[in-house]
């Protein structure tokens, strides 16, 4: 499912999503919200706001057919919120794939409201492109990034099967920012990459038995999901610094960016992890949001 607002149509995100529905062999559903005429009746809508959102749609609609003939393509009006329409809508979907309309390259400003409540919120994995920041030639590889604490099969699911999908290289990315000072500048990481090799791993000195355990936990990682994803190659990799630049720097010439909603029962209906939100503002490549399960 993409959404999309008024205005120009929004290439790259229109063609990450029926790309995404072609690989996939799925339907991509188009989804526009049109706003209430009268907030107290949520069936009211004005004749000037659906001829505007049929001229959106059919703009998408014609823009993926020529581009990927074989996609099949429904399309939607719902009346209401334009978050809240999606969000419920997810309900129903694989994928949805939302542009940012946010801070105009502030990252430290917010996200755009509905991209920002939709990651939040959905009851599917989101993703968030930005458009015009994106690579024009990305690398074929799809960036997970893992929390040792609180490893999500979901995004690592997802995060394969992508690379699986597109023949494209895996790499999972663990920030270890315990030993560090506070945060430099948004976009900025220390130049220090370790890429695991396969063999025994040494520790440094001060990092003790948690560096080996989080050594060991990656490695079985990709070992568990290699037997899943056997035609996906995947490196894993443990990096000094904070997580969200980190996992931006390694993500820039990427495909993918895919990273968990993290958030305990409750706190995760009203706020976005705090990685998971600051690599949506930063990141250059199109950004996946995948939800934790829901817990009783």
């Amino acid at each position: 499912m993409v959404g999309v607002a008024d205005g120009p149509v929004p290439h790259a995100v229109v063609r990450f999503a029926a790309h995404e529905a072609a690989l996939r062999h799925a339907e991509l559903r188009i989804v526009h919200a049109l706003p209430l005429l009268a907030p107290a009746d949520d069936h009211v809508r004005s004749p000037e706001s659906a001829a505007r959102g049929a001229a959106v749609v059919e703009g998408v609609e014609e823009l993926v057919r020529l581009q990927y003939p074989d996609v099949t393509v429904t399309c939607a009006l719902p009346i209401g919120h334009p978050a809240g329409m999606l969000v419920d809508l997810s309900a129903e979907a694989a994928l949805v794939v939302l542009g940012h309309r946010g801070s105009g390259g502030f990252p430290r400003l917010p996200l755009g409201s509905v991209s920002r409540q939709v990651a939040t919120h959905a009851h599917c994995p989101v993703v968030v492109i930005r458009p015009g920041r994106t690579a024009h030639q990305p690398h074929d590889r799809v960036v997970i990034g893992v929390d040792v604490d609180d490893v999500r099969d979901e995004a690592l699911d997802l995060g394969y099967a992508a690379a699986d999908r597109r023949g494209a290289h895996v790499d999972l990315v663990y920030a270890q920012d315990a030993r560090f000072p506070p945060p430099a500048p948004v976009g900025v990481v220390p130049p220090v990459f370790g890429l695991l090799p396969p063999g025994p791993i040494e520790p440094l000195p001060e990092a003790g038995a948690g560096h080996d355990a989080a050594c060991h936990l990656l490695h079985r990682e990709v070992s568990r999901f290699g037997s899943r994803y056997p035609r996906v190659d995947a490196d894993a990799h443990m990096v000094p610094g904070r997580p969200a630049d980190v996992l931006v720097e390694w993500a820039r010439d990427a495909t993918l960016l895919v990273v968990g909603s993290r958030g305990l029962t409750g706190l995760r209906r009203l706020l976005l992890g705090s990685v998971s939100a600051e690599v949506l503002h930063t990141a250059e490549c199109p950004v996946a949001v995948v939800p934790a399960p829901a817990r009783d």
